[in-house]
């Protein structure tokens, strides 16, 4: 949720911090901050993107080879100056940066006050600067007082300290949020993502749950909160290092939407053995692949609407029994996990909470795992039994774009993998399928053509106060993210439904002002979603239809796409509605990359 970015060396620290927190500002983007030590310690914050906010108060005059830096989303506390870290102890020696909530901060906080603590914010995270000062005072050292420290709270953090009388340390600890630490000569670099530090190092440690780092600008040593040493292998990070740049695009959802036919073929590239896909990293062996019964996939927001497709294929395709959950609901339910179950759990991100306790609940139960994730290394790619990354890139654009398709493809290739060891798909129908995903790049290209018709469409409809999207099989999960991107950067009211079940119900809502978005492929399932759409025209509804049919059939409104198989389809018609939901946004003058109140990875339950 929150970017954390620290860094002691010989070089100053803040323009390093500056430029760290800008590549996290994707976690969050309504208050930041930057503490430096030079002697004492000083500090600037405010609210808004870091850009405005720099503008205001010139980040870089702050000086100081050591300094801590943050980017907000907000959890506890609204968006303001007093609750934009760094937060600081009452004597002003002690400051601190935090990512996750502290679950029984309002606990610790009354017996704090009560001690004569003076809090400046709303925010959970001061409870924690409070708390070493505290210890500090009872006579303990720096380091002692931040490990008690960690003791007393409860919760999922990630935090960064640094105190004025120790000018040569920062102590650093991760509790289910991630950070990770670069490791360069003579200087050491902290973030919570590998992004800002791999242009400095390709050296990096990534920290354990309970890990407890003291940084120095050449050293750093590890325990857990138990307080025994522990050690963690440097990571070398690949040599082939992404540059962020939007390139000759506005915004960066839509370089990302271009972006997805190499995405997508990066996903399949290496993964395909003429009648079979292909996996290196699985960790599952023939026996095990024969004994599943059931897959069970969870994800969050995107990746949930993922995984509903996902279990469409594992069913027609492998023939085994699927079931799709929520991972915020997953471990509440007290789900009954078998043996011959396998957990799929996809994640943009590999770092987000609800997914990860999913994981943990799976575990705990004897249940296999695989994480289909983006980013190298995460914390959710680093705790499954196998996985598959889908190594799309970096997705920098808050609302997800490339890594749904990527998604997808990694699902189709897993679906007939598991297909042809079962038996239950045979060596020619993969091998059509498999071909028919080698052509998928070259199709995605042929949605663009449609990019004029689309931006005259959001011209017409960007003033609508809702709008209903529909779809049946493969594509009612593409009517769910349709309806999802427009409610993200667009800010209208949007929602997805299978087409049948629009009158139990929707119906109620279509009137003149009403667009409908159909996802209307000549499938199977046409001549039924023809038959809804009349339904909505007999109302006066608006339908825009995303088809493969070039008739217009009484449509308001076509957007056409070029004609793939079935389990294709979503991949191919999902990409005109992230199109429209973004020249809607653009027709609305809102903050496509950074839409309000949302961050790109959701690292808190």
């Amino acid at each position: 949720m929150c970017g954390i970015a620290a860094y002691i060396g010989q070089k100053e620290a803040a323009p390093i911090i500056l430029d760290f927190i800008k590549k996290l500002e994707y976690r969050g983007y309504d208050s930041c901050g930057i503490a430096t030590l030079n002697g004492s310690l000083t500090y600037k914050k405010g609210t808004g993107k870091i850009d405005d906010v720099d503008q205001k108060i010139n980040f870089l005059n702050l000086k100081g080879n050591i300094g801590i830096g943050h980017t907000r989303w907000a959890t506890h506390g609204e968006p303001s100056d007093k609750n934009a870290h760094p937060h600081f102890s009452c004597e002003g020696n002690i400051a601190i940066v935090h990512n996750g909530i502290i679950e029984n901060s309002e606990e610790l906080k009354k017996i704090l006050i009560k001690g004569g603590h003076e809090f400046r914010s709303e925010t959970d995270t001061e409870v924690v600067v409070h708390l070493i000062e505290d210890l500090i005072n009872e006579g303990n050292t720096m380091e002692e007082a931040f490990a008690k420290t960690l003791k007393l709270i409860q919760g999922a953090f990630a935090i960064v300290a640094m105190n004025k009388n120790e000018p040569n340390r920062l102590y650093v600890v991760k509790q289910s949020s991630p950070l990770v630490l670069g490791v360069g000569d003579n200087e050491i670099f902290v973030a919570s993502d590998v992004l800002p530090i791999q242009l400095h190092t390709n050296k990096v440690v990534y920290l354990q749950d309970g890990d407890f780092a003291v940084v120095t600008n050449n050293d750093y040593k590890i325990k857990n909160l138990s307080e025994i040493k522990v050690n963690r292998e440097i990571t070398i990070l690949s040599e082939n290092l992404e540059e962020i740049s939007k390139g000759d695009f506005e915004h960066f959802m839509l370089k990302e939407i271009y972006e997805q036919p190499e995405s997508i073929k990066r996903a399949f590239k290496g993964r395909i053995d003429k009648d079979n896909a292909k996996f290196g990293g699985l960790n599952l062996n023939i026996d095990d692949i024969k004994k599943i019964k059931r897959v069970v996939l969870t994800g969050c927001g995107t990746s949930w609407h993922a995984c509903l497709i996902g279990g469409y294929y594992i069913e027609e395709i492998s023939k085994i029994a699927a079931q799709v959950e929520y991972a915020s609901e997953f471990r509440y339910k007290n789900p009954v996990l078998g043996k011959d179950d396998l957990l799929i759990v996809l994640s943009q991100s590999g770092e987000t909470a609800d997914s990860i306790a999913a994981i943990q609940e799976a575990k705990e139960k004897g249940v296999k795992t695989i994480g289909l994730v983006n980013v190298v290394g995460s914390p959710i790619a680093r705790m499954v039994d196998g996985g598959i990354y889908l190594h799309a890139g970096h997705e920098i654009g808050v609302a997800s774009t490339k890594t749904f398709t990527s998604h997808l493809t990694a699902l189709y290739l897993l679906s007939i993998y598991l297909g042809r060891i079962n038996g239950n798909l045979s060596k020619e129908k993969a091998k059509e399928m498999l071909n028919d995903l080698e052509n998928l790049p070259d199709k995605i290209k042929e949605t663009f053509n449609s990019v004029e018709e689309i931006k005259k469409i959001a011209n017409k409809y960007f003033k609508s106060k809702n709008a209903l999207y529909l779809g049946r099989h493969y594509n009612f999960p593409v009517a769910l993210e349709g309806a999802l991107k427009l409610k993200e950067i667009s800010y209208i009211h949007a929602e997805g439904y299978p087409a049948a079940e629009m009158k139990h119900g929707p119906i109620a809502l279509i009137d003149e002002n009403m667009p409908v978005i159909v996802i209307a492929p000549e499938d199977r399932l046409y001549s039924k979603v023809m038959s809804n759409i009349q339904e909505v025209k007999s109302r006066k509804g608006k339908v825009i239809v995303v088809t493969t049919d070039e008739s217009k059939n009484g449509f308001d409104e076509i957007i056409k796409i070029p004609k793939v198989s079935e389990f294709l389809m979503p991949i191919i018609s999902v990409v005109p509605v992230q199109l429209l939901a973004y020249y809607i946004a653009k027709e609305r003058n809102c903050d496509i990359d950074k839409p309000r109140n949302l961050a790109k990875s959701v690292t808190v339950e």
